[in-house]
């Protein structure tokens, strides 16, 4: 007894221990989150630095604190668009601000239509006559689109310019399922809808290579332009036509090269960038190390400015990421969760609604949800307009439906008017193993689809039966949106994706332009003479500063990342590899009708995207319909 009672106070002093440490955290936390908020009271005069150490998406995803914590997931940060968009356009009339430093070092891509945005304004800044300044350890398509819109733009001397375009391979399963005796059961209806590719062939059909190099030399012209643009001495066609023959002409020197092609002006190290930016807006008085100079971030120059809401609310709900069933998001459309946004804006009673879309589409049920809920608020006779962001395919296109007009960019990817559903069953593969299937039933349905047993050819029938009415649904929302006969859908449907300018071309989008257009054309159309956009869903995470603390994510810390082209394309390859793995295991997955795209890939949590390379990601994930 004496024994027990000794184990006992052992273990009532553990747990007192253990409060006592949970306590102090907790008001560790408390402290941080109230003590960590941007506030318009630290500015300085000086420069606006954009360290982008992660991508640039539409809504950034809830990040799980016990994951990033314990589990090591390696998850770049994610920045919104917007406000990257918004911070830059202040900078430009903001006289606190004396030049913009976009720190590229780490950077992790985002989508073609959001980073041209951001390198609009930072034209405006340049228009201003205040200089902006990048600087990047290697730049590839992402970055250097980025960089082009620089007055200076400095590379590191280790480092290069690689500019890898549009395209590449995609795996095929087809024969390893084979191997295995998977049989994989496709429904589908579009000759160009092939997300089901994969999982059947060893090797793309002609109709998909047809699609997607027409839209892939669509999209890389639009990035060529705007470089070209932005940057007239950057030898493109050079760098382009014959990267071998350039790099060898510079002896193998990446960073001699990228400066002799005019994609570089100068060539330094973080530490010589950080004088020019001091010489140039002012040195930190608190930090008299070498690089450093007189800087805002970006969330302390919104604070600086907020936003201002005269005039009735024109409502925007963001769709973006994969559609999903359920409560899902941000990051991810939850069709619930976003229907749910709707019907709030409808109920309290926003004026007009804009649909921001940036997804390759998903589940046909979420979908609908979230057109139903434009159907309820176009009911009360007030209009719906779209806005597509980098991609609206598939079940971005589905609920885009609703709108009274259309709003995108060239480089918008859009369309892939199509649905399939795929089941994997293993009746094949369990009999190899001596497993057979038997039983009665009192329907034909009875124990159907048996994935082990095998399927009815009833219910084959009866699949793909389904999923033809759904695609004639389909076209038949698009018809009645668009004005034409579902005939005349069809021609341009089948599947197939295209770039906005030939969407606009053949009638699946009305006009160019961005959310703000999207936003006037709203409020024009609602008769509203004052007005501002009210943002639904997208309240901050309260938490979010003291959770990127404790992550390490300072915006004033940095590591090195990849420099040389075999470190680029090291980044590159870990991310294909991971995403070919999610393609795999999606197979495995339960789920309905789909509407999504081959090149709307299935993302892999915890990989850093390649870098500069995310709007070719999203190119690529966009060939096919879930």
């Amino acid at each position: 007894m004496v024994f027990a009672r000794k184990v006992w106070h052992f273990l009532v002093a553990i747990k007192d221990g253990l409060v006592l440490l949970f306590m102090l955290l907790f008001f560790f936390a408390l402290y941080a989150v109230l003590t960590t908020r941007p506030s318009a009271g630290t500015m300085v005069d000086g420069a606006l630095l954009l360290r982008l150490h992660g991508t640039v998406v539409e809504e950034p995803a809830v990040r799980d604190p016990l994951e990033d914590l314990f589990a090591g997931a390696d998850q770049p940060r994610e920045y919104k668009a917007r406000d990257i968009v918004r911070a830059i356009e202040l900078a430009a009339t903001d006289d606190r601000i004396k030049a913009v430093a976009l720190d590229l070092s780490q950077f992790g891509g985002g989508g073609l239509v959001n980073l041209q945005e951001i390198g609009e304004a930072l034209d405006t800044v340049r228009a201003a006559k205040k200089p902006v300044l990048a600087y990047g350890m290697a730049y590839t398509d992402d970055g250097m689109l980025l960089a082009a819109h620089a007055s200076e733009v400095w590379l590191h001397p280790l480092g290069g310019t690689f500019i890898m375009g549009p395209g590449g391979n995609h795996l095929y399963f087809g024969d390893l399922l084979k191997r295995y005796k998977v049989n994989v059961h496709v429904y589908r209806v579009g000759t160009y809808k092939d997300f089901v590719e994969p999982y059947l062939y060893n090797q793309a059909s002609e109709p998909s290579k047809e699609a997607r190099r027409a839209l892939l030399s669509a999209v890389f012209e639009e990035w060529k332009r705007d470089v070209a643009k932005a940057r007239p001495k950057a030898n493109l066609q050079l760098v382009t036509s014959d990267p071998a023959g350039w790099l060898a002409a510079a002896q193998g020197d990446a960073a001699k090269a990228a400066l002799s092609a005019g994609l570089v002006d100068k060539l330094g190290d973080e530490v010589a960038f950080g004088e020019r930016v001091k010489a140039l807006a002012g040195e930190d008085k608190l930090d008299d190390a070498p690089g450093s100079f007189a800087r805002n971030h970006y969330e302390t120059l919104l604070a600086a400015h907020p936003e201002e809401e005269a005039g009735d609310a024109v409502a925007v709900v963001t769709v973006a990421g994969n559609i999903v069933d359920g409560k899902a998001g941000p990051g991810t459309a939850g069709g619930e969760r976003i229907a749910r946004l709707i019907d709030e804006a409808n109920t309290d009673g926003a004026k007009a609604l804009v649909l921001r879309v940036d997804s390759p589409g998903g589940s046909v049920y979420a979908s609908e949800q979230i057109r139903l809920a434009l159907e309820r608020f176009k009911a009360k006779g007030r209009p719906v307009v779209v806005s597509m962001g980098n991609v609206a395919a598939s079940g971005g296109y589905w609920v885009s439906t609703s709108a009274s007009r259309i709003f995108a960019q060239p480089g918008t990817i859009t369309g892939s008017i199509g649905i399939f559903a795929l089941l994997p069953s293993f009746e094949q593969t369990l009999a190899d193993f001596g497993v057979k299937s038997d039983g009665v039933g009192t329907t034909p349905l009875s124990g159907q689809p048996d994935i082990l047993g095998g399927f009815s050819p009833e219910v084959e029938r009866m699949i793909q039966s389904n999923i033809e009415h759904n695609y004639g649904r389909f076209l038949g929302l698009v018809a009645k949106s668009r004005g034409k006969t579902p005939q005349q859908i069809d021609a341009v449907a089948q599947g197939r994706v295209w770039d906005g300018g030939t969407a606009r071309q053949n009638g699946l989008v009305d006009q160019f332009g961005g959310l703000d257009d999207a936003i006037g054309f709203a409020a024009k159309s609602a008769k509203l003479e004052q007005w501002h956009p009210q943002f639904y869903g997208t309240d901050a995470d309260p938490y979010a500063s003291l959770l990127e603390r404790l992550m390490g994510e300072d915006e004033d810390s940095s590591e090195p990342g990849a420099t040389d082209l075999a470190g680029v394309m090291a980044v590159q390859q870990r991310a294909r590899l991971a995403s070919a793995m999610a393609e795999l295991q999606w197979l495995g997955g339960v789920r309905g009708a789909q509407a999504y795209c081959l090149d709307c890939t299935v993302p892999a949590r915890g990989v850093t995207a390649p870098t500069g390379s995310g709007w070719l990601a999203k190119a690529a994930s966009v060939l096919g319909l879930r």
